[in-house]
């Protein structure tokens, strides 16, 4: 399966074997989302449980908290990840809180898919990779899958997941390959780091869409230059996999961290600071981040100087391994 198609084996899955749950949101019924992920639902489930909703994200996002209050599982689809900020105090002031809020008797038990990230030569709000405004939100997981068949395990385990889960979906991936998808549901721990990549010369960290640039990178590295590259997908963005990352890097004692939101303030910030918190005294180079530039993203023919590619992260990984003390 591609990555669209394995989301859309994930809802139906979870549709067939538990009624509890259900997908709003725009053109997510009679179209099938504006990427098809809910292609076909809507025929099989019907429309008390696949239902279009109007152009409306603080609507989408509230009605989804307030059926999670009242019992269901609610998976509601924001089209682009840049307009869930018409949706922001939903988000933040209830769907996050609305747990604590209560003191715990009323859970959110609730997923809010987005495609996030740019490569697909979009218009404006369509391209933006946001997801550190959201892990740094108490009371919500952030998670963004790299591929079909973690992005299938990773809904799974989204779904029946008692807390609210913001989906990062990363659309540059939704048809760019293919992988085996178990028929059976599989899923993966949130907040569980995978390493992809094993390797004794520098640690490269990151995830959703960067993940293949990642590789290409480690790939050259090891064929032209004989570095042996660990490659960590992070997989879960809050919570923070701090463990996996500390044991590679006092393991490698170098790092590189690669995210395509903007820099200031992104989630490589948080890694480098972790990093730096439980694994100063193996480090034997400063930690580099390739990361998006703080501006908007660009449009079109600009998107290539602007998401980070193998050759950027090559250099980085030759710059640190260069690095005298």
């Amino acid at each position: 399966m591609n990555m669209v198609e394995a989301l859309n084996h994930a809802l139906d899955k979870n549709m067939a074997s538990d009624d509890r749950v259900c997908v709003l949101g725009q053109d997510v019924g009679v179209d099938g989302g504006v990427f098809r992920v809910t292609k076909g639902l809507l025929q099989k489930y019907g429309k008390d449980r696949v239902i279009d909703t109007p152009l409306a994200e603080a609507g989408i996002i509230g009605t989804a908290v307030g059926m999670a209050i009242y019992g269901l599982r609610p998976v509601a689809e924001i089209q682009f990840s840049g307009f869930t900020m018409q949706a922001f105090d939903q988000i933040e002031q209830n769907m996050a809180r609305f747990r604590n809020r209560t003191r715990n008797r009323y859970p959110i038990p609730m997923v809010m898919r987005t495609p996030y990230g740019g490569g697909i030569r979009a218009v404006e709000h369509h391209s933006e990779s946001r997801e550190a405004y959201w892990a740094h939100t108490p009371g919500l997981k952030v998670v963004a899958p790299s591929g079909p068949r973690n992005a299938c395990a990773l809904l799974h385990a989204a779904i029946a997941d008692p807390d609210p889960v913001i989906f990062y979906e990363p659309k540059a991936l939704y048809r760019a390959f293919r992988e085996e998808v178990p028929d059976e549901p599989e899923t993966i721990a949130l907040g569980k780091a995978a390493v992809v990549r094993e390797g004794t010369d520098i640690t490269l960290v990151s995830y959703g869409a960067m993940m293949r640039p990642t590789l290409d990178a480690a790939d050259d590295l090891k064929d032209l230059y004989k570095i042996g590259a660990e490659v960590i997908d992070l997989l879960s963005i809050s919570p923070l996999d701090t463990e996996t990352l500390v044991d590679s890097v006092s393991a490698t004692g170098r790092c590189v961290v690669v995210h395509e939101g903007p820099r200031t303030c992104g989630i490589a910030a948080e890694i480098i600071a972790r990093i730096n918190e439980h694994a100063f005294e193996h480090l034997l180079a400063p930690i580099k981040r390739i990361t998006g530039y703080d501006i908007h993203f660009p449009y079109f023919q600009c998107e290539e100087h602007y998401l980070p590619d193998a050759e950027t992260i090559i250099e980085a990984v030759r710059e640190t391994m260069q690095y005298d003390q």
